[in-house]
């Protein structure tokens, strides 16, 4: 194999420290593999003496598979490739059998005890209310976030807002019961780890001893509490090569901790540092342009990402009007080259994905999901508009009228409600309560609208029955008070009514709605299994990555860069606005050959901004 000077100056260095800055398509697990074996086969290091830590089982499969086929079986003993969380978790069952301790891991979801369930049943003990999906999800990001980061979390809210109630009572109750019952979610199985080496010198003194060189694949993805461990079983000898690219570090919310990698010379004084900047992946145009743009951060190495590829196209930045012309063009062009297996639509936000597969579908092109972690299709939205027309077709359904009676125009109340309950079902709900004792005119006058509002919108086929819901039953009205005492922002909620109402826009009836719904939730869930299909993803699950013709879309400002980044650079923080950018860097550089990123000018009927990435890069090639 050809390796270049930058690669085999890596792959020599022997003892003690060493950082290697390699940027996207360096060939950084060929440096890995390679110094493996070097350390095996040219040095007489033992593989059980090897420990090479990467953050995803996937990566680590990579590497064994691919160490496997260019080295074969150079010894009896295998090489050790491992994951941080199961080397952690090695870590602990060692300490646990030692100490007759039994501990049990709560991630598995189809389990009755697992981590979401426990936080939703502490949620609702602390704030008397049910929590929601995008709630439950802050909660987990952020006690992840406290604890990858070796923080409290008063010193976590110092920093940052949350919409949560009561959160430092939910952390503590949730850590309380855990330590009560000996359970553990991935973030413990660090914290833990820390804990063990610290106070059991046994064990660790045997972990020094087994592990005499230590290997690091990733290494800006790792967090304080991971780099910790890492740093605590490689003393004294120090015998630490860590891989990394402070350019991709696109993690900063599981609490990765790029700054640890310049603070790599002031920890390690005889410390090596070696530069790996040649791209052996993507065209000079995508290389020189992406260069460029990453070099506006100016929290970074100085590295210089050169290419000996060819010049082949200039990247193509798209601008349409509407998200439903973004799909056209996607259609159009997928279409016109039907290279699949080797095409991405990559995306900032999972939600991205939904109007892309019903398009995709409708015109019978495969689709692969690299993570299907959406909870679209179990959105309250979407029950919500599905009560509003089961309402319409179904006048008695009291089950449907009790979970959006306040979601409406018309004041009903609760003792309202209770009344009719103790009527015949078999009447319509609007009837019932047109029955309620002492009834005023205001009152008379709203439910008799109510009755003819609900059987207009029966005859009405889906799309336009979601736009009546909206503005003439005052459904929008609700969403934005749901806003200021929920905590979720309007064009989020928006955002879900137009997927719904895109994927409606080609239904008849409510039968074929609810169909298609489900339909769409099957496919994406069976879409792992697709061979040949066009990869969608999220940039953050794409890294790594690489495809001959990439697609980025929603390029818009408040998207990607997101809000939060946007108002953190307005106040002067710019750490947020860089981490966005490091993640476009990651998508462009995701691209061998043809690069698109695709911006629109109106979404939910309001004009917006092109993201301001884009228009950093025109100003960078004109």
């Amino acid at each position: 194999m050809n390796l270049s000077k930058e690669q085999i100056d890596a792959i020599q260095h022997i003892k003690g420290p060493a950082l290697v800055l390699a940027v996207p398509g360096a060939g950084k697990t060929t440096v890995l593999i390679h110094r493996t074996a070097n350390l095996i086969l040219n040095h007489q290091i033992g593989p059980d003496r090897i420990l090479s830590i990467t953050f995803s089982r996937a990566s680590a499969r990579d590497m064994k598979n691919r160490f496997h086929k260019l080295y074969g079986d150079i010894s009896h003993i295998p090489v050790h490739f491992s994951t941080i969380h199961s080397f952690s978790y090695s870590v602990i069952r060692e300490y646990a059998y030692k100490n007759r301790i039994r501990y049990t891991l709560i991630e598995d979801s189809k389990r009755d005890l697992n981590k979401s369930e426990i936080l939703k049943r502490i949620y609702f003990s602390v704030n008397n209310e049910y929590i929601t999906d995008e709630k439950l999800e802050t909660i987990i990001n952020s006690i992840g976030y406290i604890k990858n980061m070796l923080i409290t979390p008063d010193e976590f809210l110092s920093q940052y807002k949350i919409n949560i109630s009561n959160f430092k009572e939910i952390y503590r109750n949730y850590e309380n019961y855990k330590r009560n019952n000996n359970l553990l979610d991935f973030d413990d199985m660090l914290t833990l780890t820390i804990e063990i080496l610290n106070k059991d010198n046994h064990l660790l003194n045997k972990y020094r001893t087994r592990y005499q060189h230590i290997q690091v694949d990733e290494g800006q993805d790792t967090s304080k509490a991971q780099m910790e461990i890492i740093k605590t079983i490689s003393y004294p000898k120090n015998n630490l090569f860590i891989v990394a690219d402070d350019d991709q570090s696109i993690y900063g919310f599981r609490g990765a901790y790029p700054k640890g990698l310049f603070e790599f010379s002031k920890i390690y004084k005889n410390g090596k540092v070696f530069y790996m900047e040649q791209n052996y992946r993507s065209t000079k145009n995508i290389v020189h342009i992406s260069n460029k743009f990453i070099k506006q951060n100016s929290l970074r190495y100085n590295k210089n990402i050169f290419t000996e590829n060819d010049y082949l196209e200039p990247i193509n930045i798209v601008k349409v009007n509407t998200i439903e012309e973004q799909y056209k063009y996607l259609l159009d062009d997928i279409s016109s080259h039907k290279d699949y297996a080797n095409s991405a639509i990559l995306y900032r936000n999972n939600i991205s994905a939904i109007g892309i597969i019903e398009y995709l579908d409708r015109h019978d092109i495969p689709f692969y999901m690299r993570d299907n972690k959406m909870n679209f299709f179990s959105h309250w939205i979407i029950g919500d508009i599905l009560c509003f027309f089961q309402l319409a077709h179904n006048p008695t359904d009291i089950e449907a009228f009790e979970n959006i009676y306040f979601k409406m125009k018309g004041f009903t109340s609760k003792k309202q409600l209770n009344y009719i309950k103790t009527l015949n079902y078999n009447q319509s709900v609007f009837d019932r309560l047109l029955k309620y004792p002492g009834l005023n005119n205001f009152y008379k006058q709203n439910f008799l609208e109510l009755k003819l509002d609900f059987k207009k919108l029966s005859k009405l086929p889906p799309y336009e029955g979601i736009s009546y819901i909206e503005k003439e039953l005052k459904y929008k009205d609700y969403l934005k008070e749901s806003c200021m005492k929920l905590g979720y922002t309007m064009d989020t909620l928006m955002t879900i009514l137009h997927f719904v109402k895109i994927i409606a826009s080609r239904t008849k009836n409510l039968n074929e709605l609810t169909g298609r719904l489900k339909y769409l939730e099957y496919i994406s869930n069976k879409s792992k299994e697709v061979k040949n299909g066009i990869t969608l993803s999220t940039i953050h699950s794409a890294k790594g990555l690489e495809f001959q013709r990439v697609y980025i879309v929603d390029l818009i400002d408040g998207d990607f860069p997101n809000t939060t980044s946007i108002d953190d650079f307005l106040k002067g923080n710019i750490e947020t606005l860089e981490e966005e950018r490091r993640l476009f860097y990651v998508g462009m550089t995701r691209a061998k050959k043809y690069l698109n990123l695709i911006t629109i000018h109106n979404k939910n009927g309001k004009e917006v901004n092109p993201s301001r990435f884009i228009m950093e890069l025109e100003d960078l090639i004109s």
